[in-house]
């Protein structure tokens, strides 16, 4: 009786090791009953923990987003302009991936910067804009997400908007969600793309990678009063604290 007791407790602790390990055999870190590790908004995961998910996350010196102060910037490099060729309509996966609604497109468009092609790789929605200019948040930005095929380096395209006239594209994502459907990304980035602020930052989530360009157009975007609370219902407060610009500058075009 007292082997089988013995038997018993040692598959118990047994069991218990193995729950501290990954299906990879390596140790998982602060493993706690209902803590999935998984990063979020919020209080216990939320941007002053993302240093646990990736240490970029708080020792980066060149993190995004910031704020911009539009009269310390100073003139584009023209080698780095950006030029728009996201005009394709296809079919687009609309999701809600945990974190925002994010769209990707089968066959999307590219920008092309420094004569190199960046694709469009996928494009998602904060309930505020994560960019301040002046201290000022945007009632909603879009992020359009673009790699070099070559060099893998990201380029993020930032479309703010603002409350007014209901937006076709967004009333279309918005009644989407979770289905595949016709879209063009251009439709809801602003006819003047020639004016935008640029600076070198990085992903805004975890991993919080940097060296990603980041081009953010002037002109603003509009979205209805009833848009923005839907996009809100998702996520209200799914932007990132603005982070410190250290020794970098931001240009203006």
């Amino acid at each position: 009786m007292i082997k089988k007791i013995l038997l018993v407790l040692s598959i118990a602790a047994l069991v218990l090791t193995g729950c501290n390990y990954s299906e990879g055999g390596k140790p998982k870190a602060n493993v706690s009953a209902g803590d999935k590790r998984n990063w979020n908004y919020g209080t216990n995961n939320g941007p002053t923990h993302w240093e646990e998910f990736s240490s970029t996350c708080g020792k980066g010196i060149h993190q995004s987003p910031v704020n911009i102060i539009p009269g310390k910037t100073l003139k584009m490099n023209h080698s780095y302009d950006l030029s728009m060729h996201d005009d394709i309509t296809g079919l687009a996966k609309v999701i809600d991936n945990g974190h925002s609604i994010k769209v990707t497109p089968e066959h999307g468009g590219h920008i092309k910067l420094h004569g190199e092609i960046f694709d469009l790789l996928q494009y998602h929605f904060h309930g505020k804009s994560e960019h301040t200019i002046d201290g000022k948040r945007f009632d909603m930005v879009a992020h359009m997400v673009h790699q070099n095929p070559k060099t893998k380096q990201l380029a993020v395209v930032a479309v703010f908007f603002e409350e007014g006239a209901k937006n076709k594209v967004l009333e279309k994502i918005i009644n989407h969600v979770g289905s595949t459907v016709q879209l063009d990304a251009q439709d809801f980035v602003p006819l003047q793309t020639e004016h935008y602020y640029h600076y070198i930052g990085s992903l805004t989530t975890p991993p919080c990678s940097e060296n990603v360009q980041w081009y953010l157009l002037k002109q603003p975007q509009e979205a209805s009063e009833e848009q923005i609370k839907h996009f809100r219902k998702f996520y209200v407060d799914n932007e990132r604290p603005v982070q410190e610009l250290h020794d970098r500058f931001i240009e203006v075009n």
